[in-house]
């Protein structure tokens, strides 16, 4: 990969991807094919048709194809569409910050605590302020888990506690305190006008106002969550979509004895 392509051979046929100048793939490599699809506030017919096309073409993709339109109540259509990228992306310029631990199964996580810990580690987790949403924190903390990961409430040596949607980030800190945990776990889905952004900028600053910040393990979660983002809001981790109880428990473990954390 240093040099930047990869080839293989299928018969007399030969296909070379170049790591500086990579497209979509659609049919054969490099032809850029990018499907997508949209709703315009127009009137359906060959104008919103038209329109759609020009639209497409300002995006940056040749070609542009309408394979589907559909008025969806008088004034707006929606479209299906196809066209060819005509940009590139350097992916060997790419770096995106993650979480960097060596992620452990259920038995291994338990093993790592009975060893360097000696103790169960004490773990809380809820969806804050008004979101309502659970699927997010139940997947981590739950006993059955979520596609074949069990949660954290299966583990031994994790005690884990789900207090559920709405949780107020001064309740939180409160049980937090209560239950004398060593993890906080918060679970954001409703994210629209960033509301998530303010809740868990919250959270810290109350963790912080207490004495409790250096004390705790912080991480957050949700599909527009990122480890980037996690870190500039205050948070020891962030993860996000197609992640699992296992990532979660393998980095609080890892990072409990890391940081030297006592009770």
């Amino acid at each position: 990969m240093s040099s930047g392509l990869y080839s293989t051979n299928k018969g007399d046929f030969e296909k070379t991807l170049d790591y500086k100048k990579v497209k979509p793939y659609g049919d054969t490599l490099n032809d850029g094919k990018v499907q997508l699809s949209f709703t315009l506030p127009l009137p359906c017919g060959p104008e919103a048709t038209e329109a759609a096309k020009q639209l497409i073409k300002k995006m940056g993709l040749d070609n542009p194809m309408v394979v589907y339109y559909k008025e969806l109540t008088p004034g707006f259509t929606f479209f299906n569409c196809y066209g060819s990228s005509t940009h590139t992306i350097d992916y060997t310029t790419i770096f995106v910050p993650k979480v960097e631990t060596d992620v452990m199964d259920m038995h291994q996580t338990d093993e790592f605590i009975k060893t360097n810990i000696g103790r169960e580690l004490v773990v809380i987790g809820a969806s804050t302020g008004t979101d309502a949403h659970t699927v997010g924190i139940d997947a981590i903390m739950n006993m059955k888990g979520f596609a074949g990961h069990y949660g954290l409430e299966r583990y031994e040596m994790i005690r884990a506690y789900n207090l559920g949607s709405q949780v107020l980030n001064e309740n939180f800190i409160a049980k937090a305190i209560e239950l004398k945990a060593d993890a906080l776990l918060v679970s954001q889905t409703v994210t629209q006008k960033d509301v998530h952004i303010k809740n868990l900028v919250e959270l810290v600053e109350m963790m912080e106002a207490e004495g409790l910040r250096d004390k705790v393990i912080l991480v957050c979660g949700g599909p527009r969550i990122t480890h980037e983002l996690a870190k500039e809001l205050g948070y020891d981790a962030g993860f996000g979509i197609n992640t699992y109880a296992d990532d979660v428990a393998s980095f609080v473990a890892q990072e409990y004895v890391r940081r030297g954390l006592k009770r």
